[in-house]
């Protein structure tokens, strides 16, 4: 082979790198994070999202709950997503996601998701995101109306999503144990063991009433070691 042939197969195989490149950045496709909308439109919602999405990542260590985060069930469509208010995939790990792409997460989909309602969404909306997790596979799906009080819920059967005509009579969720009470005058929801959600705010009152418990405790302790000193009892001893 001479030198001239040389450079004409190095010269085939250069445009042949170059178009390959092209290739794969022509189809290289943007799935965006932010559709530049509010989590939610009024804090009445935002508060029940944080609410849901906090506890249920307490509960299930084994599982990756997300709210308001774009799910993409399939690559290569990015115009093929949904951000749910609140979504749970159990089996996949905890951690940071610009969004969810399915094909990256064992092409396993959320099997729970929750939407809290607002004013500003439509009845076409709502259709349009059963519609959407029908066709993707979520086996239960929950919304809830913080104005009305009203609960409605969707399970999985032989054909698909159908409702769940006993949702205000303490329904249990199947796959999450958590249980609905729609006993009182709004939503609560119970963890497998009884205790009730609690907001950001609670957790943070709960554990400052424990430490100021604690904190009585040690000082009563302290006292009562003072007393037996007094009588010339060693507390240490007792």
């Amino acid at each position: 082979m001479n030198q001239h042939e040389v450079v004409s197969i190095k010269r085939v195989e250069q445009r042949a790198m170059v178009s390959q490149l092209q290739k794969s950045e022509a189809t290289e496709v943007f799935y965006p994070d932010d559709d530049g909308q509010p989590m939610a439109s009024n804090t009445e919602q935002y508060r029940w999202i944080v609410m849901i999405q906090q506890n249920l990542d307490r509960l299930l260590p084994d599982a990756f709950v997300a709210g308001d985060l774009f799910w993409y069930p399939i690559e290569g469509r990015s115009d093929i997503s949904v951000a749910p208010d609140v979504m749970v995939a159990l089996g996949r790990p905890k951690g940071k996601r610009l969004s969810y792409k399915q094909w990256l997460e064992e092409n396993m989909p959320p099997q729970v998701v929750f939407e809290i309602l607002s004013p500003s969404n439509t009845r076409r909306e709502m259709d349009a995101k059963l519609l959407f997790f029908e066709r993707y596979h979520v086996e239960e799906y929950y919304l809830y109306d913080t104005e009305r009080h009203e609960l409605s819920g969707f399970l999985r059967g032989e054909f698909g999503l159908t409702p769940i005509a006993e949702i205000g009579l303490g329904w249990t969720s199947p796959l999450l144990k958590i249980r609905f009470d729609m006993s009182a005058d709004e939503l609560q929801l119970f963890h497998p063991n009884g205790a009730p959600f609690l907001t950001y705010q609670e957790v943070l009152e709960k554990a400052e009433l424990a430490e100021e418990k604690a904190e009585l405790a040690e000082e009563k302790a302290l006292r009562l070691a003072d007393k037996l000193r007094e009588l010339g009892v060693d507390p240490d001893q007792v």
